[in-house]
């Protein structure tokens, strides 16, 4: 049966209320992360602020790899934010399930492609950004899209597109596959029935962690190629 979800309309335009529930409430998870781990920091850290300094770490090595070293500060706190927002959306809808009748009040926020479109949409647009306000608007223009040849341009204004696409469909594809798979063997045993328990208990527990570990990759995926396209805007093409 395919699932609904819940339905408003602001004027002419209609929107999903289940995602705008989940994306709000991992923005509140993110916060409450950050501010509970960032409380009371000490100089010898230990606990939870090991955590957050090394998802900190962690994403400045990112940057590191993909960016000229003069750049880090500059987007590292762009890049954990993205980074910490996108986690907890791949893995918020991992945990539970909550479905009445037919429509659904929890899953990942990046099982949606709109959700995943308009992250990808908001990190090409701020690599844009970026790249006129570093070079005005014709300096943009020539290193984004004239460099290292203007016969290229062509392909460049298409890599614009595929960027967007392949950044959001890659988010989209891989959280929304491990949601259905978390579905159906759940499933499993009201279709079959309780005989199966034994065999879907342990499927559901190995997919889960499989999931969980494939959240975090596309986490990093997601912000690592969003570094490597902001460095092609703010880098002079040779």
């Amino acid at each position: 049966m395919e699932e609904k979800t819940l339905l408003f309309k602001i004027g002419p335009i209609w929107f999903d209320g289940t995602i705008c529930l989940m994306v709000l409430l991992t923005c509140v998870i993110v916060f409450g992360i950050v501010y509970y781990c960032t409380r009371n920091i000490q100089m010898k850290p230990k606990g939870k602020q090991n955590v957050i300094e090394y998802l900190i770490d962690f994403v400045r090595s990112i940057i590191t790899d993909n960016m000229p070293s003069k750049e880090v500060t500059n987007f590292h706190l762009l890049a954990f934010t993205m980074f910490m927002f996108v986690l907890v959306a791949n893995i918020i809808g991992l945990v539970t399930k909550v479905a009445i009748g037919d429509y659904t009040y929890w899953k990942s926020p990046t099982a949606d492609p709109m959700v995943t479109l308009t992250l990808a949409l908001i990190m090409i647009a701020l690599t844009h950004f970026f790249s006129v306000s570093r070079f005005g608007l014709k300096g943009y223009f020539k290193n984004s899209f004239l460099s290292p040849v203007s016969f290229l341009m062509p392909i460049k204004l298409m890599e614009e597109f595929t960027n967007l696409l392949t950044l959001a469909l890659r988010l989209y594809g891989n959280i929304f596959a491990g949601e259905v798979l978390l579905g159906l063997i759940a499933g499993l045993v009201s279709s079959v029935g309780l005989w199966t328990i034994p065999l879907a208990i342990p499927l559901e527990m190995i997919w889960l962690a499989f999931s969980l570990f494939i959240g975090a990759i596309q986490a990093f995926i997601f912000v690592t190629l969003s570094m490597v396209y902001m460095a092609h805007k703010v880098e002079v093409e040779e």
